[in-house]
């Protein structure tokens, strides 16, 4: 069966673009903002008279996806447009928000930003903290929907402790939540009791069942380290590495998918791993060889994640257990990253991302990983009942 052709809320705001007519706009937006004919949201807006875009604004990574993760990124001239563009990604968690100035002559702020589907990504946490400038500003707020690519059934992983909050995490979530980022603007708004006028351009034809390659859409890279539906399919799990010293696979081509460090016997995680038997997964020994960041020009040993039934694929239970055999292997080498995550310095990395200090506890003093696990399904089950109130599709 062919896939279903869907339509992003970019398309159906220009089909229906009553919300805007006579407005004056700045657009969050980034790279990935494109319809299905692979056209821009930037020129867009930008070349049509009815209404007037005056301002951009770029979430982490820039607003052409060219910088790293936890790269600052300037204000700039956008050099499509000419307009100005605010970062919205700086030195300090105040530079994530837009200042009050920044909303000035703006009536409306609309928001396209493609999300993934996991907790960590900060793309939603962009949304929501202009949502509260905005609110403050009394500028309405459209947001225009894409789809989940990961689909909006599955829901896994403990909830967010709010102690833990920060820029990887800043509601009380699951890590896969299985909601679109429209249907997050709306739990936001709701969870942080704004006087907003919200705003959500819902899809045409998406439903929760789909997932991304289900819709017929383009994928763009929404950052660079997310390059396929591969990489997002995996990333619920193997983010989790960043708060560890092994490598993410960031600067190789597989990024995510692939882990492992220079003292790691590749052979022998990858044997423990397959006898967990973990479902929807296969994992085989590979030798990789990162250009950039973590052990960069050094030979690392690890594996590739190989996912064989991704509806019965838990990315999340995986990344956990990927962790543990890897700090099993060898106790001494491995650690935990110290060094400051996402303006946070007062928690280690693994917190922020699991969402409280549970996980580094149960590797640290080798306890019962799979209790913790079963927990946190509990946990995903009632919010995939709380969550129905803000749910825009079927």
């Amino acid at each position: 069966m062919s896939p279903r052709r869907v339509k992003t809320g970019l398309e159906a705001l220009l089909e229906d673009p009553t919300l805007i007519v006579g407005r004056h706009l700045g657009l969050v937006t980034n790279h990935a903002a494109i319809d299905s004919e692979f056209r821009h949201a930037v020129p867009l807006l930008a070349d049509d008279t009815r209404w007037t875009l005056l301002r951009l604004f770029g979430p982490e990574h820039g607003i052409w996806g060219e910088a790293q993760d936890m790269a600052r990124v300037g204000h700039a001239t956008d050099p499509a447009s000419g307009l100005s563009v605010r970062s919205l990604y700086g030195h300090t968690f105040d530079e994530l928000s837009p200042r009050d100035s920044d909303l000035d002559g703006l009536d409306t702020l609309v928001i396209d930003l493609q999300d993934v589907g996991s907790r960590y990504y900060t793309f939603v946490y962009t949304m929501a903290l202009c949502m509260r400038v905005a609110a403050r500003a009394g500028v309405r707020v459209v947001v225009l929907d894409r789809p989940n690519p990961l689909g909006g059934l599955a829901v896994e992983g403990n909830l967010l402790a709010l102690e833990y909050a920060s820029f990887v995490g800043m509601y009380p979530l699951p890590v896969r939540h299985g909601m679109t980022a429209g249907e997050l603007a709306s739990w936001f708004a709701s969870y942080d009791e704004l006087d907003l006028d919200l705003q959500v351009v819902p899809m045409r034809g998406w439903t929760r069942s789909m997932w991304w390659n289900d819709t017929a859409l383009p994928w763009v890279l929404p950052s660079p380290n997310m390059p396929t539906l591969d990489t997002a399919m995996v990333y619920p799990g193997m983010c989790l590495i960043e708060g560890t010293n092994l490598s993410e696979g960031r600067g190789t081509t597989r990024p995510f998918e692939i882990c492992g460090a220079p003292w790691l016997d590749p052979f022998a995680l990858a044997a423990d791993l397959n006898a967990l038997e973990l479902p929807g997964v296969a994992f085989r020994p590979h030798f990789f060889l990162p250009t950039f960041q973590k052990h960069a020009g050094v030979t690392c040993g690890g594996v590739q994640i190989h996912v064989t039934d991704r509806d019965r694929f838990e990315p999340y239970r995986t990344g956990l257990w990927c962790i543990k055999v890897a700090r099993d292997h060898d106790p001494d080498a491995f650690a935990w990253r110290r060094e400051a995550y996402e303006f946070v310095t007062e928690h280690p990395a693994i917190d922020l991302l699991t969402g409280d200090p549970t996980f580094r506890v149960i590797v640290d003093e080798e306890g019962d990983l799979e209790a913790w696990i079963r927990e946190g399904r509990e946990d995903a089950k009632a919010f995939a009942e709380r969550r129905r109130e803000w749910l825009l599709y079927e």
